[in-house]
């Protein structure tokens, strides 16, 4: 099946999609990459979908990608006597860990003392996904009293989020240590950290799955925005979660920060998904708004390698049509001659490394000659991710003896995967890249390809060679 798009779809699972022949028309419709939502669901549930997946995926002989999303700490408040409370603009409100005491207009409990050891007077709580401000105006390690700034009906256990503050939380719960251990048996792909604040909370996760899977980091908290360099350097790739960092930052910011944390991404090659109420209309209606095809639009300008649907495919309506709509943006958009000009002029010079210079160099010979497609033949992934980094116009074959980064690598932007046999020369490489072209109808008889690699072959991380051929 001969991708027809540069940008990939990630379709969130549930009882929406629970069945194969709706994840037969899924992947068919245009999703690319399967996400398991563990904030939702049993474990077993999980194992079925994913059974199913790979399904599919013997069925349809295309590699698919399995990403794992891991629930994250959730901040709460306890519960009230009623059931809630009226919460006036002007009045105070108290937050404590009395979870003994249920909670009325005066106060409630929060039963996480690592908020409190974070909080100083004058910083704000979001209650409710944003609905209800709170001001610190003094506090200790046990309680805090807060004036209402805006008010509203608060009721039992809403999310609280604290903005601008780094709390003292590690990104990974007991319960996501368990779901992360669940996915490693079921051979997941992909594996979405929430809650990410600072580096370390990577290099937690890392030490946990090595490179046996790809990490992604959801930005969804402005600690994280402010440490963003050092976090795309130590990841994967990343989520641009704009769920809770649209509640945390002020709406008007969240389309800035997006451009940013794209464009921190495609400098250092990473895989960046865009996600959250992308097609939320779609939910419960067939079409979806003209402004969410707008924003869909965006993200594809942009030059980001995926995006995402949630609700949309795991609980709405219409989870086929969701997906067929999404990829129809995503070419449409693809085919516009101002796509081509604002990637071009995104991209970010390479770096003084041999992978980068093989990448720009393939970008610039694939365009000269007019090849029919360039070839990066890889390991681990990294002559794939190298050269998808330099968008070429010529589509990506990425070739690879493992399964593993053959589904790994379906996530990136522009790279059509194909699991191929080992090869041990240069000779064998290119013959090898000459039938897969030809066999995925990439090119035919007399077309050229250019060919990126690493020798010695099968050594990670080693690119450092062009071949042009001839199909």
């Amino acid at each position: 099946m001969r991708q027809r798009k540069h940008a990939k779809i990630v379709a969130t699972l549930g009882p929406a999609s629970d069945d194969l022949a709706t994840l037969r028309a899924l992947f068919d419709a245009g999703a690319d990459v399967f996400r398991l939502n563990f904030s939702h669901g049993q474990h077993e549930d999980h194992r079925r979908r994913l059974d199913l997946v790979r399904q599919v995926e013997a069925e349809r002989g295309r590699p698919i990608a399995v990403l794992l999303d891991l629930q994250g700490p959730k901040l709460r408040i306890a519960t009230f006597r009623e059931g809630g409370a009226d919460l006036a603009e002007g009045a105070p409100f108290r937050l404590d860990l009395d979870s003994a005491t249920q909670g009325d207009t005066s106060r409630v409990a929060l039963p996480h003392p690592e908020i409190f050891a974070a909080l100083a007077a004058g910083a704000d709580l979001l209650l409710d996904d944003g609905r209800i401000r709170l001001r610190v105006e003094r506090c200790g390690p046990d309680f805090a009293d807060t004036r209402v700034v805006a008010g509203g009906r608060l009721s039992d256990r809403k999310g609280v989020n604290v903005p601008g503050v780094v709390l003292p939380l590690s990104a990974l719960t007991p319960k996501d240590r368990r779901d992360l251990d669940f996915g490693l048996t079921l051979g997941i792909d992909w594996v979405a950290l929430s809650f990410v604040q600072r580096p370390e909370d990577i290099a937690e996760l890392r030490a946990l799955v090595g490179d046996r899977i790809g990490i992604v980091a959801k930005l969804e908290k402005p600690a994280a925005i402010d440490r963003l360099d050092a976090i795309v350097a130590v990841t994967d790739a990343v989520m641009v979660a704009r769920g809770d960092l649209g509640v945390e930052v002020p709406a008007e910011q969240v389309p800035a920060i997006q451009k940013r944390i794209i464009q921190a991404c495609r400098r250092t090659g990473k895989p960046v998904i865009v996600a959250t109420q992308m097609l939320e209309s779609m939910v419960t209606a067939p079409v979806p708004t003209r402004a969410e095809a707008s924003d869909v639009a965006t993200a594809i300008y942009d030059g980001a390698d995926a995006v995402m649907l949630s609700a949309e495919s795991a609980s709405g309506r219409f989870p086929v049509e969701a997906v067929r709509i999404m990829s129809r943006i995503i070419a449409h958009t693809e085919g516009d001659p101002e796509y081509r000009k604002s990637i071009d002029a995104s991209r970010s010079p390479p770096h003084a490394v041999a992978a980068d210079a093989i990448g720009e160099a393939t970008r610039h010979v694939a365009s000269l000659l007019h090849a029919a497609c360039t070839v990066a033949y890889t390991s681990s992934g990294y002559s794939a991710l190298r050269l998808a980094r330099e968008r070429p116009w010529a589509p990506i074959v990425g070739m690879t003896p493992r399964v593993e980064t053959a589904r790994r690598l379906a996530l990136v932007w522009g790279v059509f995967a194909v699991v191929s046999d080992e090869v041990d020369s240069v000779a064998g490489m290119t013959d090898a890249a000459r039938r897969t072209v030809a066999a995925e109808r990439f090119g035919q008889p007399g077309d050229t390809v250019v060919i990126s690699a690493g020798m010695p072959f099968s050594t990670a991380g080693t690119t450092n060679l062009l071949r042009i051929a001839q199909v």
